[in-house]
């Protein structure tokens, strides 16, 4: 009872698939999930400021597809494809520098957002770089969630802030919500993401919740 669980595993297998999707894997499941766990933070590392929304890793017997989402793909790839030559360098260099399994075939791909107030990945970056710019964090707050609400796609927003907000000696939390986010209806939509603001006196965590709207069986099969 009254437990709290992640909203997205909370929904996985019903209206939200794996981020990471594996065939053929045998004995090497160990390394695999280390190889995958790196990749993703080395790129959250690598990629901060560009509104990176999310990564999804595919694997075959002897390819390597890695999926970033992104409203930014144009700071990604860079002019002529010289920042996506780079990325994959980078990856496969670190990779090998930390003994981790290659496969022959390693594709990036870039896969752009086109609402990036309706996704919270990116929405809490953007209360991150608010808040780095000192600015209130009521003010960043509360722009926010307006900003996110005028999107025709949500319904409901939440955001809450966790930390020594304004510097005060103290650390507490702030929330804020417009309209309507159900956690507890499995086909809801809620996109769910946490964040970190690095101040000069400490870490502020930002948690966004996004409602989008009820996913039925017939909307999930046409998909």
């Amino acid at each position: 009872m009254s437990h709290r669980v992640h909203p997205y595993a909370h929904r996985l297998g019903i209206i939200k698939d794996w981020k990471s999707r594996w065939f053929g894997v045998g004995a090497q499941y160990k390394k695999y999930l280390k190889s995958d766990i790196t990749i993703r933070e080395y790129l959250e590392k690598k990629l901060r400021g560009m509104y990176m929304a999310g990564i999804e890793i595919e694997r075959g017997q002897k390819t390597l597809r890695i999926i970033i989402e992104s409203s930014r793909p144009g700071a990604i790839i860079g002019r002529n494809g010289e920042g996506m030559i780079k990325l994959r360098a980078d990856l496969l260099s670190m990779l090998e520098r930390k003994g981790l399994p290659i496969k022959e075939e390693m594709k990036i791909d870039i896969k752009e957002i086109r609402y990036p107030e309706a996704n919270a990945a990116i929405v809490g970056q953007m209360v991150s770089e608010g808040l780095e710019k000192r600015m209130p964090f009521r003010r960043v707050m509360k722009q926010m969630v307006e900003k996110v609400m005028a999107n025709r796609e949500v319904l409901g927003v939440k955001i809450e802030l966790s930390g020594r907000l304004g510097g005060a000696e103290m650390s507490r939390t702030e929330k804020l919500k417009k309209g309507r986010v159900p956690l507890q209806t499995l086909r809801a939509d809620v996109d769910f993401c946490k964040y970190e603001a690095y101040l000069p006196y400490g870490k502020i965590g930002i948690k966004t919740w996004i409602y989008k709207g009820d996913i039925f069986a017939k909307d999930v099969n046409k998909a």
